[in-house]
């Protein structure tokens, strides 16, 4: 008798599909830019484009908001096919998730309508504003503030290191609404809009990697919120913030993952062509040992992750140990496979002739963001703790 837990270990027929045609757009339409991409520091159009008119742009978005309504573990395939191409095009459909799934989590169904809608049709982005300069494993330190005025709420203040900031249309922000309660409970969700009077962008950062996907500071200067535009209940922020990175570190540790995949692919198509003292540099035990560690660590992390991303889609009560472990190990995997793809390559490796170099960068904010790789450690030890 089969025993269906055991489908977590076994990708589904769909699921190789769309990863077979997410690969034909990300080589196609994707790759041929990547380059010039990162040398330029340019948000990566091209890609946004092929994303939208392939459905890939946001493909979490439920059918009934006009989405694909794709599982936890489709969306991370995605994400790891153009991951193995090009990192900052992957943070496209990525952070449209991560900004989104507040609103899907907790929003009322107005407010899902309105903004989920345009959300999936491609015709607007949405970033994620949690983060401040002096709050940033410290979520809960946050000096952002909503004030009352009436039924509407005006914000002050400022968020850091946002993500597709100035490009996406839509940020789900968090701010203190009630400054005198509880830490932790003191906290709401709003939506901010692009055209809000009083909301400004800082300097886009200047960044070791992922340079196609601008970072930016939010500024908050009097900006009036509709009341209607709050998601969940007041003083719920912290929380939904919260269960959205449970979620969405798988969704990181599936970047990781496709960073890690596209290095190993060149640095095996590299060792299979180069020749040093007769032969080929791939018939050396001591390279193709370094291969089958780089392979053996990156199966392990894929495994992880598509775990974790069936416990995001049942949203299992283990699931933040799990999405903390899979973000943390492939991330790490994703920086020892990178630098090792590169070593491998020799000082061609080192050149921008070859796109390892470009992964390697790319590769080290993985263990940074959405929680620092000490942070997710914290989370574990507190769940295996109690």
């Amino acid at each position: 008798m089969t025993n269906p837990d055991f489908d977590l270990f076994r990708t589904s027929e769909d699921h190789e599909a769309l990863r077979g045609a997410v690969r034909a757009v990300a080589e196609d339409k994707i790759a041929p830019f990547a380059a010039e991409v990162d040398e330029k520091a340019r948000y990566p159009q091209e890609a946004h484009e092929a994303l939208v008119a392939s459905d890939f742009f946001a493909p979490h978005v439920p059918e009934e908001y006009g989405g694909v309504g794709a599982d936890a573990l489709a969306t991370c395939i995605v994400i790891e096919e153009v991951a193995r191409v090009c990192a900052s095009s992957s943070l496209i459909p990525a952070v449209n998730k991560l900004g989104s799934l507040p609103l899907i989590l907790a929003a009322s169904d107005d407010v899902k309508k309105r903004y989920l809608t345009p959300l999936a049709a491609g015709e607007a982005a949405f970033s994620y504003g949690l983060s401040e300069r002096e709050a940033g494993s410290d979520t809960a330190s946050m000096k952002c503030r909503a004030t009352p005025d009436g039924d509407d709420w005006i914000l002050n203040g400022q968020k850091s290191w946002i993500t597709n900031a100035g490009v996406s249309e839509y940020y789900t922000v968090l701010a203190v609404t009630d400054p005198d309660g509880k830490r932790g409970s003191n906290v709401s969700a709003f939506v901010v809009e692009k055209s809000d009077a009083g909301f400004t962008f800082g300097e886009k950062e200047r960044k070791l990697g992922i340079k196609g996907s601008p970072t930016r500071e939010l500024h908050f200067d009097h900006v009036k919120i509709p009341g209607d535009r709050l998601v969940g209940a007041l003083g719920d922020g912290l929380k939904i913030a919260l269960r959205t990175l449970d979620h969405t570190r798988v969704t990181i540790g599936a970047q990781a993952v496709g960073i890690a995949q596209g290095a190993l692919d060149g640095a095996l198509a590299y060792v299979k062509e180069r020749k040093q003292f007769g032969k080929h540099i791939a018939d050396f035990q001591g390279i193709q040992f370094m291969l089958a560690d780089m392979a053996m660590e990156l199966e392990a992390a894929r495994q992880m992750v598509y775990v974790a991303a069936a416990k995001s889609e049942r949203q299992d009560k283990d699931l933040s140990f799990f999405g903390a472990a899979a973000k943390c190990y492939a991330s790490d995997v994703a920086m020892r496979v990178t630098t090792d793809a590169v070593q491998l390559l020799g000082g061609a490796g080192y050149t921008q002739d070859f796109p390892l170099e470009r992964m390697l960068r790319d590769a080290k904010i993985t263990q940074i963001y959405e929680g620092t790789n000490q942070v997710q450690r914290i989370v574990m030890a507190r769940q295996l703790l109690g």
